[in-house]
């Protein structure tokens, strides 16, 4: 089987900017969205290129869209990939842009 390369950019989609990430920061811990068919290797390789940090460990997470009602009926939000990046003590990302 051969590895199919993605650029970075097409695995990590945005971070989560929430208070509980926000939170996790203190830690060391960022939540990104990422691609739903990438792995944690290729989430783990995509964040050390992008951001230029020592990732120490990556934990995923799926999260099923929730079934809204609206005035047509009903529908379902997008369902999406979340990963939890631990970076090397000392190191941080800056999702800000400060």
């Amino acid at each position: 089987m051969v590895a199919v390369h993605k650029p970075a950019h097409d695995i990590i989609l945005k971070p989560v900017v929430s208070e509980k990430s926000y939170a996790l920061s203190d830690r060391g811990q960022y939540t990104f969205v990422v691609a739903k068919d990438a792995n944690k290797v290729q989430i783990k390789q995509a964040i050390e290129e992008i951001f230029k940090v020592k990732v120490i460990s990556v934990n995923t997470l799926n999260r099923a869209g929730k079934r809204v009602r609206t005035r047509y009926g009903y529908g379902q939000r997008d369902s999406q990939k979340r990963a939890i990046v631990t970076v090397a003590e000392g190191q941080s990302i800056d999702i800000f842009g400060n």
